[in-house]
Order: structure tokens, then C-alpha cells, then sequence
């Protein structure tokens, strides 16, 4: 049974706000690093260094240091379009469509093989 019209329209409504919440919420956070950055005087590490692990940049965070906050909009702004292919793929599954499940699944899994990748260097 193929999804209903309402119920594609309301995905597609929640897809276009996951969007632009991440957005605007990443932008915030990373106007807030840069604030930061201007009222504590500078990236809270020494020249040439930044967070390079999640642990070291919620350290970061907690003890207000601007570089890592603006690591965390970073990292916000680029979960926002997995998080888009993840609610892709369950209105695919809603509506019985197995061949963009499995594009979309594979593309999820590139893209978080990718992020791991990148994070290990």
C-alpha cells in the first residue's frame, strides 16, 4: 500500500524543518563561538591548536573555550543532511519503495563511513 498523499506531504514538511533547525541552531552555535572568541580574546588553545576529538571539544565547550564551540556548530551543520537521508529512508520504508531504501541506506553508510574515516585521519 502506497503512502498517502497527506501523510508524503507531512515527511516532506518535516524533512524541510530538520533543515532548516539545523541550520539556523549550527549557525547559532557558531555566532556563540564567535562571540567567544571576541570577548575572551582569542581560541582558548595555543596557535595552531584546536580540538581534534569529541571528548577534547566538550571539554572545550564546558570550560567556554571559542574553538571548540565552533567546532560543535561545525559538527551540527554537518550532522543535519544524515539526519535528512535518515528520515528519508523511513518515508521510503513507509511507503514501500525497497529500491530508495537501499540507495538511501547505502548512501547513510557511505556517508557515516566517511565521517568515521575523517575522524580517525
Amino acid at each position: 500500500m502506497k503512502m498517502k498523499k497527506d501523510e508524503m506531504r507531512d515527511v516532506e514538511l518535516i524533512i524541510g524543518k530538520i533543515l532548516r533547525v539545523g541550520v539556523i541552531v549550527s549557525a547559532a552555535v557558531i555566532v556563540i563561538g564567535i562571540l567567544l572568541y571576541f570577548f575572551n580574546g582569542g581560541a582558548g588553545y595555543p596557535n595552531g591548536e584546536w580540538p581534534r576529538r569529541f571528548g577534547v571539544m566538550f571539554q572545550g565547550i564546558a570550560q567556554g573555550k571559542s574553538y571548540a564551540v565552533i567546532m560543535l556548530g561545525i559538527f551540527l551543520l554537518i550532522l543535519t543532511p544524515v539526519l535528512r537521508v535518515v528520515v528519508s529512508i523511513y518515508a521510503f520504508a513507509k511507503e514501500h519503495d525497497r529500491l530508495y531504501v537501499y540507495i538511501t541506506t547505502a548512501v547513510l553508510i557511505i556517508l557515516i563511513f566517511a565521517m568515521i574515516f575523517g575522524y580517525n585521519g
